[in-house]
């Protein structure tokens, strides 16, 4: 049964990135929601079969606690139809981080949710490319290209968060198709974040091309010098594939942090700062950020911090700093590739939650969980690096005996 929900859990961690791409309307809803709820129904009788859960972590518990707080709001929430819809996605956005805790066991299964994690920002960026390439002949008007009902910023957050997985996986796997696919994603990912024109974005990649070279400079210099020496070709390529009018409008970046309106989200801030001021503590509700600020329906807070205090309280954004800063404890105690990897990853995070709306995402979950249990992992001295993906290996392998859990979570 264990092996069974952690084939779901991989196929999960595969939609999540271009989950918005396939939505097959009410009630099944997205890809990745059908995927999850699949996982929950084999992942519950698994853990009874294990005759337990893992033991869980302080971080665990100030998830939990921030959930239950979530709840707690719709006795004063502003709109309750809402609140209740928001609490909903939640769960199935928290759950993760139990999930990935639970299922994982050892490295060779991380590293699996790595590539599958690394799969599905392919399918994004090949989604995005895709989408450019069928609407050539709207490429003087169109600056913005993105797979179908998904939102420019969040695809380009979503590929930026691809590239520090792999770099990792580039650094430590054995298997070449594999540092291939990776390498290859590189070039890839960054062409669709340059077509989806979100200025954030790019800042966001940024920071994590950054955290990148860092990492395969000191631990594989030759490849990324033999890379350098296709960068001009590639350069040339992007310069006359992607529209000059979304070159144009990522060059407004500079102009925006000097006193432009971030397009208009320093108004939106502003109306988010009076409705917090009306419910300091407890907030208005999960959900009810346009309602308490006045906005239009289809505006968003464009500010996970400004978010959670609006909707959440000071209550609420105290437990999710607290969530936040123990991720960032869990990345210091790693070791090697994966603490600067881990480290890049939240500061990518960190960069597109100052734009955008990043609370319920399941990709910020799958962050934190992937976070968390590769800290467990660390802290049982498993290594990271292996010769070889064998499954005969047994300090990898998951068809190890399993010794009983006590319900009973503690640190």
């Amino acid at each position: 049964m264990r092996r069974l929900t952690h084939s779901l859990l991989l196929v999960f961690v595969f939609t999540i990135p271009w989950e918005y791409s396939l939505d097959l309307g009410a009630p099944l809803g997205n890809i990745a929601r059908i995927a999850g709820l699949l996982l929950l129904a084999a992942a519950i009788p698994a853990a009874l079969e294990a005759g337990g859960i893992r033991r869980l972590v302080l971080f665990h518990w100030l998830v939990l606690i921030l959930y239950l707080w979530l709840c707690c709001s719709i006795f004063w929430t502003a709109d309750v139809s809402v609140t209740v819809e928001k609490l909903r996605g939640y769960f199935q956005e928290m759950m993760i981080v139990w999930l990935i805790w639970e299922f994982v066991e050892d490295q060779r299964s991380l590293r699996a949710v790595l590539r599958a994690w690394l799969a599905g920002s392919w399918v994004l960026a090949i989604l995005t490319v895709v989408n450019f390439l069928s609407t050539l002949y709207l490429a003087a008007t169109q600056v913005r290209f993105v797979p179908v009902n998904q939102d420019p910023n969040d695809v380009a957050r979503f590929l930026a968060l691809g590239f520090p997985v792999a770099a990792l996986l580039l650094q430590a796997e054995r298997n070449r198709l594999v540092r291939l696919i990776a390498l290859g994603y590189f070039i890839v990912g960054l062409a669709a974040v340059l077509l989806t024109g979100s200025r954030g974005g790019l800042v966001a990649v940024f920071v994590a091309l950054a955290g990148c070279a860092v990492l395969l400079m000191h631990s594989a210099p030759r490849q990324v010098l033999k890379v350098a020496l296709f960068l001009p070709f590639i350069a040339a390529i992007l310069w006359f594939t992607v529209p000059l009018q979304t070159y144009e409008r990522m060059a407004t970046l500079l102009s925006q942090l000097q006193g432009g309106d971030l397009n208009q989200r320093t108004g939106i801030w502003a109306f988010g700062w009076q409705a917090f001021a009306q419910a300091p503590l407890i907030g208005h509700g999960v959900g009810t950020f346009v309602l308490a600020a006045g906005l239009a329906f289809i505006d968003t807070a464009h500010n996970t911090g400004l978010s959670i205090l609006v909707e959440d309280g000071l209550v609420g954004f105290a437990l999710a700093l607290a969530i936040v800063v123990a991720a960032f404890g869990m990345a210091f105690r790693a070791t090697g590739a994966q603490r600067l990897v881990f480290l890049t990853l939240l500061a990518t995070w960190a960069v597109s939650a100052q734009v955008g709306t990043v609370a319920e995402s399941r990709t910020t979950w799958l962050m934190f969980g992937v976070i968390a249990v590769a800290a467990r992992l660390d802290t049982q001295n498993v290594p990271w690096r292996v010769s070889s993906d064998s499954v005969q290996d047994s300090e990898f392998s998951t068809s190890q005996p399993r010794v009983p859990r006590a319900f009973v979570a503690g640190p």
